[in-house]
């Protein structure tokens, strides 16, 4: 660990991250501890909501949607415990309101999944009024379309149909697009 990361962190590292997806959690809890944190890890918003009564963590990495609820529910839960913690959401089903609800609720930022670990450690210890930095690979307009339509066929379990009843679309197109590789 170095000075710079001593300075970045303060003196409460305590990090709880807030995943489903056990690899990325596995990887990421590993990765932040590489960095100076000491991680404590939850799979659900129960399991989360649990580990915030006994000791509210100084950061937080919470995923948006869980299996049982949402992680807007654990940084509630964290902002009313303590006030200063640094919360970031991760979500592959990004928009602009749930961006504002998070950061009404307290988080300090959003970030679209894949996300990786410098990512999320820039987040958490970015600086009041620090500018982001533009993506030097941003997604082109036909990834940010096929992840969408991905996004809804998910939530629709996987039906084609009602996946295209939402999307407005033709169920032979989506099937189509469905068979095809991600676009760059």
């Amino acid at each position: 660990m170095t000075a710079e990361t001593d300075d970045a962190l303060g003196e409460d590292r305590s990090l709880l991250i807030v995943d489903d997806d056990k690899p990325f959690l596995t990887r990421l809890a590993r990765a932040m501890e590489s960095r100076g944190f000491e991680v404590e890890t939850a799979e659900s918003v129960e399991e989360a909501q649990a580990k915030v009564k006994t000791a509210a963590p100084a950061y937080a990495v919470v995923d948006m949607r869980l299996g049982d609820g949402n992680g807007l529910d654990v940084v509630s839960a964290i902002r009313e415990k303590r006030a200063d913690s640094r919360t970031v959401i991760l979500t592959g089903y990004g928009n602009i309101a749930t961006a504002v609800t998070a950061v009404k609720l307290g988080a300090i930022d959003y970030l679209a999944k894949p996300a990786d670990a410098d990512e999320v450690y820039a987040a958490l210890t970015r600086t009041k009024g620090e500018k982001i930095e533009p993506p030097e690979n941003p997604m082109s307009a036909d990834r940010v379309r096929w992840e969408h339509i991905q996004r809804v066929y998910e939530m629709c379990d996987r039906n084609v149909s009602e996946t295209a009843r939402r999307l407005n679309m033709h169920r032979r197109t989506l099937q189509r697009i469905l068979a095809k590789r991600a676009p760059r």
